[in-house]
């Protein structure tokens, strides 16, 4: 099975019904005022938070989780007729992510994040890809697939899981893993100089795209980034940076937002997605760390304010998937740990609690964000994340992607 379903298809699946909810976007003032409140406040919303994410998880594993004993989830509830046994990479990277982060929220889900990454390896192809480095398939291997072609973004995701993951417990098998999937992202640059605008990492391995995209370029600066500051090796910060330069010369707008991709012939797609500004964000975090130097920071502050301009003033954020605004919404959260600022948080959790409000059925715990009444396993495990990372403390911040 070297096939993956159309990404694009699973964006798109219910951003009808979303764009109706645009009007609601910009942070109420009681929510704003609620945020600047004290420590029994904080704590107090901490806890509602909290309750709000196992709710939410709780929902995904009993209508989505297998019952085999894999740890793997379905797809999508109601299953359709032709559906997988079990979901893509992607979206299972997306539950295995919710389950970390309630780990750091709660302790009593170390069971629960322990059986979910023992699971993601059942996408691990340890024979290697088409560059002949290991990495996680789009669908599980043997014995519960056939696997499936490689997509760079899906690894990085699982890199910077496995990152977050050793920086909050010191998980040494973790980095090793974030180690191995550097290399592979690595292995997806380009070298042909007779393309437009040669350079840049791949979308996938897979013949029938040969995009170029933010998705693939930023997270995997990000992740190198992330290694660079945990090991000190320099190669980290080289890839990382020639992956940021390749990405802000080919796909930012002139007005500071970024575009999706471009292919070989140089044209470039010009959607704009809430987690290709909120990765960015998190990039020029980290380079500031990295670098000191306080033009990445004031690079970061530019994109947010851009951002949450396009999305939260003008009403976008519903147009978004809320996989892709769980991402936005934490990389954020890496910005205000180090500004110290909460409008960002607070626009966050203004979103988290529109999305329970209209977004959720009450009698199963699921979120529906189109007319058919399904739920995507990628969409309920984004609400889990921005829950429990809701509920974190802001010390903890400073580990989110």
């Amino acid at each position: 099975m070297r096939r993956y379903p159309s990404r694009r298809a699973l964006v798109g699946s219910g951003l009808t019904a979303m764009a109706a909810m645009a009007t609601m976007a910009a942070p109420s003032t009681a929510n704003a005022s609620a945020a600047d409140g004290g420590n029994a406040e904080d704590a107090e919303r901490q806890s509602r938070a909290l309750s709000r994410a196992r709710a939410a998880y709780a929902a995904l594993d009993k209508h989505l989780g297998a019952t085999d004993g894999s740890g793997l989830v379905r797809e999508q509830y109601p299953a359709a007729s032709g559906d997988n046994p079990y979901s893509y990479e992607w979206p299972f990277s997306q539950v295995h992510i919710a389950a970390l982060d309630l780990a750091a929220a709660d302790k009593a889900y170390e069971s629960e994040l322990t059986a979910r990454a023992k699971a993601q390896e059942h996408y691990w192809h340890a024979g290697g890809g088409t560059t002949g480095l290991p990495g996680y398939d789009s669908y599980p291997d043997a014995p519960y697939g056939s696997g499936g072609d490689m997509f760079y973004d899906d690894n990085e995701w699982v890199g910077l899981a496995k990152v977050q993951r050793h920086l909050q417990t010191g998980d040494t098998a973790a980095l090793a893993r974030a180690k191995e999937i550097f290399a592979l992202v690595r292995s997806g640059w380009d070298t042909d100089t007779t393309h437009a605008a040669p350079g840049g990492v791949f979308w996938t391995q897979a013949t029938w795209s040969h995009d170029r995209n933010t998705v693939s370029n930023m997270p995997g600066a990000q992740l190198g980034l992330r290694l660079h500051l945990i090991t000190g090796e320099s190669g980290y910060l080289d890839w990382a940076k020639r992956f940021y330069d390749w990405t802000n010369t080919h796909l930012q707008s002139p007005g500071g937002l970024y575009w999706d991709h471009l292919d070989l012939e140089g044209t470039i797609e010009k959607t704009v997605w809430s987690y290709n500004q909120g990765v960015p964000v998190g990039v020029n975090v980290l380079l500031h760390r990295a670098t000191r130097e306080r033009v990445y920071l004031r690079r970061a502050e530019r994109i947010a304010e851009a951002a949450y301009a396009y999305y939260v003033t003008q009403g976008r954020l519903f147009s978004q998937p809320v996989f892709f605004n769980s991402i936005f919404f934490k990389n954020l959260l890496l910005l205000e740990s180090v500004t110290g600022d909460d409008k960002y948080h607070r626009a966050m959790a203004d979103y988290a609690d529109q999305v329970w409000s209209t977004m959720r059925d009450p009698s199963t715990g699921l979120v529906h964000f189109d007319s058919s009444g399904g739920t995507q396993a990628i969409q309920q495990a984004a609400l889990a994340q921005l829950y429990a990372v809701l509920a974190w403390p802001r010390a903890l911040w400073p580990t989110l992607y």
